[in-house]
């Protein structure tokens, strides 16, 4: 492609409101233009990085056994409604209405319809296993949509969705899917980790997410380094070391004057944060309830809860601080609420550790007021105990009891074992080998072009520009041309480079050196080729790559093999550190294999 004929200019700065380098690179290098918030035009040089991309998602899906299709982007409520999820998924499902007054939804993801073609097209067990998977349009109506690509409305998502006959072959489609994911990541040159993730709005036994560590993600992961424990931190365990056991002492009020918080009731009675109870009030959305339920959860005070697991606790899809108008209708005070006396009114959630610990410092429902020695089960019961804090730094690891950390990440993939939630509820079923109708057992897996593209900007970048792995860059080599004389050698070289299948982008505009130089370190495509009076009269071309080192002058004759060679070299380099990478994690993962209480989940 010559530059003289490419849509999209480059700029000196990006525009303003562009808040990682990795975006402000893309709009810069003219790959993308956005449109609206969370909404994005992809010019040619990004729509060739996109492509390229979409070519190892297809070779990896296609290599595990899937089949492409293609599906409506605009679905009837009616499917949405068959699964609940019409009324349980929030506004980030996108709703319209047809002329006919009928309600339609954009689609987010497939499952339903999958599941609704399932039922029409397998019939037998001997149609099963089957893998389908397209790449196609999606719209997330996202309240916070930020960081460009990374967390946009409109993104295109390569979604693939496992159908078999039970639960052993959805764990190998699984675990295959898995296998496939890391090869995808290492063969775009994205170095990601697999984490144990909340299942969320898609229900099922299980799920991870593939998340790319930087510090402008907005997942919270908890990690291990000793035993290679992985974990989302919405689902992530600590290690909670048993209390002594101790004889139930008798209740006691104590007046707390100012002291609403837990650090101000440790100053006030000198005790230590442990020996105390924090309670949050929330109201809670649960499907097929008519109104939101009021939700007291109740954990040790030097403890945090965790809201994706205290809504997972009660069946939320959602969860809310309560109004000071609710919190008086559930009998609390603010900054002194307790589960003591307001059973009938709230819904109390307990942290497993708060279940074996006793005499506990608990707020008594009254301003300045706090009582001794609160134990579960004497002086309040709960309707639901369950693990529902939060992991963090230093907490000990739930497998090997190592200190854990917390990073920040991106998800650009997730895998999911839905099981039959979607084929029970669409009719999807095959007649097994014993004659007997069963429902098909499915899988979701799923990875965001658009995403996955803005990660690698991020990851691949320094000061000048971006610097594409060879194997998703936009061309493999670009050619500046300086000068009259410089221009008519390097038509030649472009034409020789296409005859050998080598992607090329010649600077054809006339512009001087330095423009060119920029602009080539800006684009960051793997090889930089010089044509100039200069390289010419050295009888050589100029070659410099743009992941650093120092330019080579390489003869004219010999330029076209050198090139073919150094790109399979590049690519060859690329693979064996991503393998790299991956040996490492491998590592960590069997090292956490082999101790008690691990899992898929935690590789």
């Amino acid at each position: 492609m010559r530059m003289s004929r490419l849509f999209g200019a480059t700029l000196r700065t990006a525009p303003g409101g562009a808040e990682n380098a990795g975006h402000q690179l893309l709009l810069r290098g003219g790959y993308v233009r956005q449109l609206g918030q969370g909404i994005f035009s992809y010019l040619p040089l990004g729509v060739r990085v996109l492509r390229r991309i979409e070519a190892v998602l297809r070779e990896e899906m296609d290599a595990a056994g899937g089949v492409e299709v293609s599906l409506p982007v605009v679905h009837p409520a009616e499917l949405w409604r068959q699964t609940g999820r019409w009324d349980t998924v929030g506004p980030e499902l996108a709703r319209f209405k047809d002329r006919r007054d009928r309600d339609y939804a954009l689609a987010m993801t497939h499952e339903e319809v999958v599941a609704t073609l399932a039922s029409t097209e397998i019939r037998s067990w001997r149609d099963l296993p089957r893998l389908v998977y397209q790449i196609q349009l999606k719209f997330r109506d996202d309240p916070r949509p930020r960081a460009g690509l990374v967390r946009a409305r409109e993104f295109t998502m390569k979604d693939a969705y496992s159908l078999d006959r039970d639960v052993a072959g959805l764990e190998r489609q699984y675990a295959r899917q898995h296998e496939a994911y890391t090869t995808i990541f290492d063969r775009c040159g994205l170095p990601a980790i697999a984490v144990g993730a909340d299942v969320g709005m898609m229900g099922g036994s299980g799920a991870h997410e593939f998340m790319y560590l930087t510090p402008i993600g907005e997942d919270t992961l908890v990690l291990c380094d000793s035993c290679g424990y992985a974990q989302n931190r919405q689902v992530a365990r600590l290690a909670k070391a048993a209390p002594e056991h101790e004889p139930v002492q008798p209740i006691e009020r104590v007046d707390t004057p100012g002291a609403s918080t837990i650090e101000d009731l440790v100053r006030v009675l000198g005790v230590g944060a442990e020996r105390t109870a924090k309670a949050l009030l929330v109201m809670a959305t649960v499907p097929g309830c008519p109104e939101m339920l009021p939700v007291l959860a109740v954990v040790r005070g030097d403890m945090t809860v965790n809201e994706t697991k205290l809504a997972n606790a009660v069946g939320a899809t959602d969860l809310r601080p309560m109004t000071d108008e609710e919190v008086v209708a559930a009998g609390g005070v603010a900054g002194y609420a307790s589960p003591v006396g307001v059973a009938d009114r709230v819904t109390v959630v307990v942290d497993d550790l708060v279940a074996t610990s006793a005499n506990l410092v608990a707020g008594a429902n009254e301003e300045g007021v706090h009582l001794r020695n609160v134990n579960m089960g004497r002086d309040y019961e709960p309707a639901v105990v369950a693990d529902i804090v939060a992991a963090g730094d230093g907490d000990p690891c739930s497998v090997c009891g190592a200190a854990l950390r917390t990073e920040r990440g991106v998800e650009v993939g997730n895998i999911f074992k839905l099981g039959t939630r979607y084929s029970e509820a669409m009719g999807a079923s095959f007649l097994d080998d014993d004659g007997t109708e069963k429902p098909i057992v499915m899988g979701s897996y799923g990875i965001g072009v658009g995403r996955l593209m803005a990660c690698l900007a991020e990851e691949h970048h320094d000061d000048a520009g971006l610097r594409w792995p060879v194997s998703v860059a936009p061309f493999e080599t670009h050619i500046c041309a300086i000068g009259d004389d410089g221009l008519a050698a390097a038509e030649e070289l472009y034409a020789d480079l296409a005859g050998a299948g080598i992607a090329t982008l010649l600077d054809d505009r006339g512009e001087r050196a330095g423009v060119q130089f920029a602009d080539a370190d800006l684009l960051g495509i793997p090889l930089r080729l010089t044509v100039s009076p200069r390289s010419i009269a050295a009888g050589g071309i100029e070659v410099r790559e743009r992941s650093g080192g120092e330019s080579v002058v390489v003869p004219r004759a010999e330029i076209v093999a050198w090139i073919a060679g150094r790109l399979s070299e590049l690519r060859v380099g690329l693979a064996a550190a991503m393998a790299t990478r991956t040996a490492a994690r491998a590592g960590r993962a069997r090292a956490g294999a082999a101790r008690p209480g691990s899992g898929p989940a935690e590789v």
